[in-house]
């Protein structure tokens, strides 16, 4: 994308901070507070360095009273300003903890449809490198712009009072020096957007390839994945060179006519005092004021690029603020029967993935199961098993069409009460990053130790974990990197068993184990599936087989249904995944 087409941030984005500003009224009363002491005592500084000059100088004066009045007014200074960083920095530290703690909860209440066309990368970067900015802006930038800016106006008043004919020399410069802010401020705020999408660009190319470094490797690609995160990070850096060409000529040009403006004002000055028209002690005075002034507007043009910079950091923020689940809840969710009986509904169900509008992936689907009955989905690759479980998890919701649990329509359900009532195993389990009895207990929040034994026990899990060094309390790695595959879906299976739920859903929940570790999984399940409703999508034989009714997918449609024998007799789509599936079957 060009410059010229890169979107906008207006300033007016910045407003967004302000619902998380106003919980720390406080902390902005006590930052404003020593923001004031500190401006106070910067502007009383060339007062006490004009005493110093022409009382303290005079002949017979006394210089210890005005080094005094000095040293005061500097301590003033030094401890006003402590304070208004340390309350500053610690408004940015929480408004930015608000911030994150807001983006993340939100994220984690968007639907399935968003995380598909979004990559986890750049969100990433958005909760880390964005807001990492902003807290830089309220933590830093903040206070300086507005300390410049009560700095530039105090400089402009007692150069006012100080000379008047120097202020309005002075005066005259102002348009020269603001002119290119201005001018230049859209066009900076529109690259430094840009520069901050291609740096989420390589964040989000860097986090894909490192979380499947297997496949990276096992395919001998690290040459060519270094080329292609060093093509995304070449990208951002032109982008940043572009950012930073732009903001070092705004700011030369802003020193230069700042300081060449005061030079051409002093000079004027330089010759009242040698007419004897003004005492060197009020020029040294206006001198000061001249350059704390100067030296302001050019803090304030540094920080500009710095809000600039934050605008763009804050649109981006605001874009995922605006993203809405496609799931609304209702005002009034209602409510599921209490023991739920778990007979599901499917009618006249057509759903198409956003991703894939062309493509539905289910058709006309109608399905009803009974409490308690388990039902096995099997079909070829597409045929839409594993959507019948999305859509029963209510990730999606129907394109046409009704699905039920105990007579209550899902779309009227808060999805988290709905899916606290089920039980999922998937078929590539995630571990997480922590203890194996951590992963188990995210079944149940509140188990205890011996529950999550139990539990264990139950998937066939506790002899690998309790062989592990720490046993239970053993960090299982990214991604459960220090499992076999097997061993982390009995993993995901002990979470399910936990969970306890009335209806279960098996998503090929055996397909990683071996056979002695399946027979025992195959117990452990059927205990687990004995009175709760249960889907399985499977295309091993013992699960097949254990199924009280079998439902063959084709194309999004179910083509026949029944047990093993029937369907074996009836031939057809069923007879020949047999065939392929289960040829040890005679």
């Amino acid at each position: 994308m060009s410059p010229a087409e890169t979107p906008r941030a207006p300033l007016n984005t910045l407003r967004g901070l302000l619902p998380y500003v106003r919980p720390h009224r406080a902390l902005v009363g006590l930052w404003l507070a020593a923001l004031a002491l500190s401006s106070t005592a910067t502007l009383l500084l060339p007062v006490a360095v004009r005493y110093v000059i022409d009382e303290g100088f005079s002949a017979g004066g006394s210089i210890d009273p005005w080094f005094a009045l000095l040293f005061g007014v500097a301590v003033l200074l030094g401890l006003a300003t402590a304070a208004r960083f340390y309350f500053v920095t610690l408004l940015g530290e929480k408004v930015i903890a608000d911030l994150r703690r807001s983006l993340y909860g939100h994220l984690l209440g968007l639907d399935q449809a968003f995380f598909e066309r979004s990559r986890s990368g750049e969100l990433v970067s958005r909760l880390s490198a964005d807001t990492e900015m902003l807290r830089g802006v309220i933590g830093s930038a903040m206070s300086v712009a507005l300390r410049s800016g009560i700095t530039v106006l105090g400089s402009a008043v007692m150069l006012a009072v100080t000379s008047p004919r120097l202020a309005l020399f002075a005066l005259l410069g102002i348009p020269l020096v603001v002119a290119p802010m201005v001018l230049a401020g859209r066009r900076v705020r529109g690259v430094a957007k840009d520069a901050q999408d291609r740096v989420a660009e390589a964040n989000a190319r860097a986090a894909e390839t490192l979380g499947a470094m297997h496949t990276v490797q096992s395919y001998a690609r690290e040459a060519h994945e270094r080329q292609r995160f060093g093509g995304a990070v070449d990208a951002a850096l032109r982008t940043a060179r572009k950012r930073i060409r732009l903001q070092s000529l705004l700011t030369a040009v802003v020193i230069v006519l700042v300081f060449g403006s005061i030079t051409a004002v002093l000079w004027v000055g330089a010759r009242d005092v040698a007419a004897g028209t003004m005492s060197a002690g009020t020029l040294g005075q206006f001198l000061l004021y001249a350059m704390i002034g100067a030296g302001s507007v050019t803090a304030l043009s540094e920080v500009w690029n710095e809000v600039q910079r934050a605008a763009g950091g804050m649109a981006r923020i605001a874009e995922l603020l605006g993203e809405r689940s496609g799931l609304p809840v209702p005002a009034t969710p209602a409510t599921l029967p209490v023991p739920l009986r778990g007979r599901i509904e499917f009618r006249d169900v057509t759903f198409r993935y956003p991703t894939r509008p062309d493509a539905p992936a289910l058709r006309d689907f109608s399905l009803v199961v009974a409490p308690g009955e388990t039902v096995a989905l099997v079909g070829p690759s597409g045929a839409g098993k594993s959507t019948v479980l999305q859509m029963l998890l209510r990730f999606h919701d129907p394109d046409t069409g009704v699905i039920r649990i105990d007579g209550v329509d899902l779309s009227t359900l808060d999805p988290e009460t709905l899916r606290a009532q089920l039980a999922l195993v998937p078929q590539d389990p995630v571990i997480f990053a922590t203890s194996a009895a951590e992963n188990i207990r995210y079944g149940r929040l509140d188990a205890d130790d011996a529950e999550v034994e139990q539990a264990a026990r139950d998937a066939e899990a506790h002899d690998f974990l309790a062989a592990l060094p720490q046993g239970y309390a053993s960090e299982l790695g990214e991604r459960g990197a220090r499992l076999s595959g097997g061993q982390q879906q009995r993993l995901a299976i002990a979470r399910a068993v936990l969970k306890d739920a009335p209806v279960l859903l098996l998503d090929e929940a055996t397909s990683a184990l071996d056979a002695q570790s399946e027979r025992a999984v195959q117990q452990a399940l059927a205990r687990l599936m004995r009175g709760r409703t249960t889907l399985v999508i499977a295309h091993r034989l013992a699960t097949v087989l254990e199924a009280d009714r079998i439902v063959v997918m084709d194309a999004g449609r179910i083509v026949a249904q029944g047990t093993h024998a029937q369907l074996m007799a009836a031939g057809g789509l069923y007879a020949e995944l047999a065939r392929l599936q289960f040829q040890d079957v005679r």
